[in-house]
């Protein structure tokens, strides 16, 4: 079978799409055969939509990892769907889309200046919403890895986030702690890990090992994830920009009980068609 995708990326975090009307959802090993970057398309997460399950939602959408794990939730993955649906919608000056998925809906819009914006909801800093193994909530956790105790803060923005605080993104341990921590028995559905390095209130570099992909060289949930957490200890303002090794995103979150919203690029590459 023959299946039409496109190619998108928002700051290199790059997104097979995949209007999943007519065909078959692909399984776990065709998946990981299509991300491969050297015999297949190549991407970090496959978005499958599917038609809308609420009349106050766009469209439903799926997120598989490049391992073909499904995971709950991507920010440079919805801004991509929202450029998407802008381009293959009847009213062709629709500028703001309501994306549903498997915690929710979220807002998003397309800016002026060609950016999108999208809203991840209110941040979830209970441990069970990750899920995390701890007794209760605590600002920041120490947890034991690689013969080292390393403390990083927790946050759900939809799907799982740590984030530790580095002096420096380049000498983070990134290919090192990444993995171990990802897969550390407290995160029984592993998690995502950002390393965060604070430049100002305004402005932190960030670099993120995703789950089941690797280190990318964008994520946007993660970009949200390290300026809620640096703003719950202070350390941040209300609007942040977010350096990761793609480029750069604008973050808002006015604090507790308030929705997150994130604003990037998100960019079409190319249409085409594969066998699966």
């Amino acid at each position: 079978m023959q299946m039409l995708f496109t190619k998108m990326h928002g700051l290199g975090n790059d997104f097979m799409v995949v209007d999943g009307g007519g065909y078959d959802l692909p399984d776990a090993a065709t998946i990981r055969e299509i991300s491969d970057r050297r015999t297949g398309i190549g991407f970090d997460q496959l978005l499958w939509l599917e038609p809308s399950r609420s009349k106050d939602a766009d469209v439903f959408y799926r997120i598989f990892n490049a391992d073909g794990e499904e995971v709950e939730q991507c920010g440079n993955g919805a801004r991509c769907i929202a450029r998407f649906l802008a381009g293959h919608v009847a009213d062709t000056q629709q500028r703001e889309f309501r994306l549903q998925h498997a915690t929710g809906i979220s807002r998003a819009k397309l800016e002026a200046d060609g950016n999108v914006t999208v809203e991840l909801g209110v941040p979830n800093f209970d441990p069970a919403s990750l899920p995390f193994v701890a007794e209760n909530e605590q600002p920041s956790f120490a947890v034991e890895v690689a013969g080292e105790s390393v403390e990083l803060r927790i946050v759900s923005v939809g799907n799982p986030h740590a984030v530790l605080e580095v002096d420096s993104v380049e000498d983070a341990p990134v290919e090192r702690l990444g993995p171990l921590l990802e897969c550390h028995e407290r995160f029984p559905n592993r998690a995502n890990i950002g390393f965060m390095q604070v430049v100002d209130a305004d402005h932190i570099r960030l670099r993120v090992f995703e789950r089941g992909v690797g280190e990318t060289r964008a994520c946007g949930s993660g970009a949200s994830a390290a300026a809620i957490v640096g703003r719950s200890a202070g350390k941040l303002a209300e609007n942040v920009v977010v350096e990761l090794p793609g480029g750069s995103v604008r973050v808002r979150w006015e604090g507790p009980g308030a929705t997150v919203k994130l604003t990037g690029e998100a960019v079409a590459v190319f249409e085409g068609t594969i066998d699966v």
